[in-house]
């Protein structure tokens, strides 16, 4: 990975709040449940953010925990990385953190494998790691966005590095995927074509409370119907042995 072709001070989340209107509502609304739980539950001592961005989470943890260094291979848009660096290569002592996070960040980086090693070379034995990233999701931050995992590709990576699997979660099932794809289908970032077929869908999705209402309803048919085999995201925590 090359530093210098990245964009700079690119946005980065720094909020946890996610509201029901929001495009993302349906991925957040799994994702953070799971991941909140387990960084409540695990994360102690120093902590080493691996992709940290903006350190959106050190608000959930900063009580529990003693110290927070992050690292990532830009700078965030609020200037919180504490490390520049790619996430194979962290020029920090091995065995100096108790606890290793890293969030949405393994898809962009082109050796996964690595990052994986970096947290299991980082942490002291007995150490956790807790990763996640996504099945589902657009392309973004293009071109340096370079896999998609699914639950046994994750377990894979991390006991090739040593770990062992403590837990796992699948944030969403296949409905609230079906919700957050036609969310993206039918409000992209890019102009949309201003025909009659289009603007007779749009005003459909107006009908039930446009994204708001899509992501209601499909959060209500995800919690009733449950089936994670077609899920958006994955929580997984390792431990060093």
């Amino acid at each position: 990975m090359n530093s210098n072709m990245r964009e700079e001070l690119i946005g980065r989340l720094n909020s946890v709040e996610i509201s029901i209107d929001h495009p993302h509502y349906l991925v957040y609304r799994y994702y953070h449940a799971d991941l909140f739980r387990v960084l409540k539950k695990y994360s102690h001592g120093h902590l080493i953010d691996i992709g940290c961005g903006n350190k959106p989470y050190e608000i959930i943890i900063k009580q529990q925990i003693e110290k927070y260094k992050g690292c990532d291979i830009v700078q965030s848009s609020d200037r919180r990385v504490d490390v520049i660096c790619p996430a194979n290569k962290i020029p920090l002592p091995s065995e100096s953190f108790d606890t290793a996070l890293s969030t949405q960040t393994i898809e962009h980086v082109e050796d996964p494998q690595g990052l994986i090693n970096e947290a299991y070379r980082l942490l002291k034995p007995g150490g956790h790691f807790i990763l996640s990233g996504p099945m589902y999701w657009p392309l973004h931050e293009e071109p340096y966005d370079f896999f998609r995992f699914t639950k046994y590709g994750f377990s894979s990576l991390l006991k090739n590095a040593g770990f062992a699997v403590e837990e796992e979660s699948a944030n969403g099932g296949k409905w609230a995927l079906c919700g957050q794809a036609l969310i993206q289908a039918a409000y992209p970032d890019i102009e949309t074509p201003n025909s009659f077929k289009w603007r007779s869908l749009r005003l459909c999705f107006k009908l039930i409370g446009g994204i708001k209402g899509i992501n209601r309803i499909f959060s209500k048919l995800d919690d009733e119907n449950k089936d994670v085999s077609n899920t958006m995201n994955y929580v997984f925590v390792a431990k060093k042995m």
